[in-house]
């Protein structure tokens, strides 16, 4: 096996949080590449397009725009006829270079007699080749400047018997053990596994029938083999750079030190003096967690294949619902003790201050480490790191009852009350009889910190939501591109985190919907982003009927009883508003229950202490200058705002009127949305009027 490129490769840690080593996760969500790599289903779709698209017979003149195209066309057209295909001679001249390609049968013509072995008792193989004259032949020409491929011969005459579907993959052409795999094949080898052993593994964690997997059992001997031989040659060489990168990040580090007085970093050596473990941030970072610190998302889902190395990463999401880099770290293994190193630094990054609540994956090694390091700190597991895990969980042992199974779990997440939660999952475990599943045990070991009617609670800010979670997916991803070094990822990092004001964003108007002056006040206040979830709840507050109690709080609930009805305590002296939805605790955003009660009770404006400062404008990490923050009031605004309720007004007199403003507008956005773009943005200051 050839020594792999040195570069610095991320992938998802596969380990699975139950501790059995022979345990594997495969995420739901991965995308297309990652899935292909894991499943045969998906491995042989990816590999052939025949799922897809039909697959023609090719023909003399049959034009490509190369000659790997016209080989993936013959290679599928094989595979769909029973046979595969192999490259047999080019030529080439001065002028063209390569002018022709030849593709032809694996069984075209004969293998020549090799000299014997000076053994007592040679093998003697016998040849699969037995002349076949099934070819394809590749010409290519210059048109119009341009090169081209053509099919100059084609035949499909075979003299031996085609293979059917279940046979011609077996052909070693198709057989292909992907990455995952390959690592999954070595660690069952290391831990003394027989090759016989990891392919029924294999089979059983893939789901598929005995003989079904896109290689054989040779196939796996052959890679166990020849790893076995440069194994100890990669591991030396990748020693030498894990070592030599360290030092070349460390030096990094120590660069970012004496260029800006607000970057920290810390490390750990060995016994050796060789660097173990490292993290560092930056001063805007520490600034920014005195504004948004009070909700971290740790995220540790990533490891270096090449460092051997787990990458752990903390965020917070501002005022604006965006992912905020708090620090970074790279630690040499995921025991509790490196973890807890880890967090004392970030905590002494931070200047002592803790975060109310960590949202963290299922990581057994990091969750101790929090009970002994952040002891007042709430624990919360994300609930998309659980609902990702599902599939390789139960899809395999529930079969056809899976999908049922998904959507009931996916109910049971969302329920508001803990005797609900306890009574359903009850019954989901004796409906699908899995209640000696070790997933399970450990999901309900784990309750109070991942299903909604324990974590409602507590403070999160909307960083539990699927977007927020897609937002730090993507965060991740912009940052784990394949690096030629570890100095090349710390630059990376660096470039991702700026908070320079090139990353900001132009500030949305949002205009009002229900023309209450409490939306009215609520867009001057806070954020485009709060104001757009503020702005819902108002919105669906003017469904909600409510009913006075003798003690002065309210009932309310949505006029078709579609919702849960929910108890607003009002308490008149200090303006305080308690609801039983606990919405406002989760997110700090008023719920609509409490928006009904003070439109019942005349108020035009949301009492201060309902605005946050975490959702202010004010509360911006770059600095907004007037015309930024009066966005929502200013000139250009108000004009579209009056235009459109004037055209919707007039539009609505009639069918006819109706239908020419629909039509009108139709086209006037496919125009605007095809123009071009310009760097200059607009302002009061640049409107042309007439």
């Amino acid at each position: 096996m050839a020594v792999k490129p040195l570069h610095n490769i991320w992938i998802r840690r596969q380990q699975c949080p139950c501790g059995d080593w022979k345990c594997y996760i495969k995420y739901d969500g991965d995308d297309q590449s990652t899935v292909a790599s894991q499943s045969v289903k998906s491995e042989l779709s990816s590999s052939s397009p025949l799922s897809q698209e039909v697959i023609f017979t090719p023909y003399v003149g049959q034009i490509f725009k190369s000659d790997d195209e016209a080989f993936e066309y013959y290679n599928n057209f094989a595979r769909k006829n029973g046979f595969s295909i192999r490259k047999a001679r080019s030529t080439e001249s001065q002028n063209l270079g390569v002018y022709r390609r030849d593709f032809v049968c694996y069984r075209s013509g004969f293998n020549q007699p090799r000299k014997k072995a000076n053994v007592e008792h040679p093998r003697d193989r016998k040849s699969v080749r037995c002349g076949c004259d099934a070819k394809l032949y590749l010409t290519k020409e210059i048109v119009d400047g341009v090169p081209q491929w053509y099919i100059s011969q084609f035949s499909n005459v075979h003299n031996h018997e085609l293979l059917e579907d279940d046979q011609v993959r077996l052909l070693p052409a198709y057989r292909k053990i992907e990455e995952a795999d390959q690592e999954r094949i070595l660690l069952l080898s290391r831990a003394g596994f027989p090759v016989n052993r990891i392919v029924k593994v294999l089979e059983l964690e893939k789901g598929v029938q005995p003989g079904n997997l896109p290689f054989i059992e040779k196939d796996v001997r052959n890679f166990v083999r020849s790893c076995k031989k440069t194994v100890q040659e990669n591991d030396t060489v990748l020693t030498m750079k894990r070592d030599n990168d360290m030092l070349e990040l460390l030096e990094a580090c120590k660069a970012a030190a004496a260029r800006d007085e607000g970057f920290v970093y810390n490390f750990t050596t060995d016994g050796n003096g060789k660097v173990e473990n490292i993290a560092w941030t930056y001063g805007d970072a520490i600034r920014a967690f005195s504004l948004f610190g009070d909700v971290v998302t740790i995220d540790t889902s990533y490891r270096s294949i090449t460092y051997g190395m787990i990458l752990g990463m903390w965020f917070g999401i501002d005022n604006h619902g965006q992912p905020i880099f708090f620090g970074c770290t790279l630690l040499q293994d995921e025991t509790p003790k490196s973890f807890s190193w880890a967090l004392q630094v970030f905590v002494r990054f931070m200047r002592g201050r803790h975060p109310q609540v960590v949202v963290t994956d299922m990581d057994s090694g990091l969750r101790d480490a929090l009970a002994i390091e952040m002891p007042n700190t709430k624990q919360i597991i994300c609930i998309w790191k659980v609902l990702s895990k599902m599939s390789s969980w139960f899809s395999v042992q529930l079969g056809m009852q899976y999908s049922r199974f998904k959507s009931e779990f996916d109910m049971l997440c969302h329920l508001e009350n803990v005797e609900d939660f306890e009574h359903q999952w009850n019954h989901l475990v004796a409906q699908f009889g899995i209640g000696s599943d070790k997933h399970l045990s450990l999901l309900f070991s784990y309750r109070t910190s991942w299903p909604f009617c324990y974590t409602r609670n507590f403070f999160l800010a909307r960083a539990m939501t699927p977007e927020y979670s897609k937002l730090v997916e993507t965060f991740l991803k912009n940052i784990l591109s394949p690096q030629s070094s570890l100095k090349c990822f710390f630059k990376q990092v660096g470039t991702a985190a700026s908070f320079g004001s090139e990353n900001r964003k132009e500030l949305l108007y949002l205009p009002i919907k229900t023309c209450l002056p409490l939306e009215e006040h609520a867009r001057t206040v806070l954020t485009p982003f709060a104001f757009s979830a503020l702005q819902q709840e108002i919105v669906l507050s003017l469904q909600c009927a409510t009913t006075e109690m003798a003690n002065g709080s309210y009932l309310v609930r949505h006029y078709k009883k579609m919702e849960r009805e929910c108890l607003v305590i009002w308490i008149p002296d200090d303006e305080q508003l308690h609801c039983s939805c606990k919405e406002f605790e989760h997110s700090g955003i008023l719920c609509r229950h409490s928006l009904r009660v003070l439109v019942v009770k005349n108020y035009f404006q949301i009492p201060e202490k309902y605005f946050l400062l975490r959702w202010r404008m004010e509360s911006s990490l770059i600095p907004l200058d007037d015309q930024i923050i009066a966005n929502g009031n200013n000139e250009c605004s108000q004009a579209f705002h009056s235009l459109t309720a004037t055209l919707l007004s007039e539009s609505f007199i009639s069918k006819e009127r109706f239908d020419f403003v629909h039509g009108q507008l139709t086209t006037l956005l496919e125009h605007v949305q095809n123009m071009p773009v310009s760097d200059r943005s607009i302002s009061p200051n640049n409107i042309v009027k007439s």
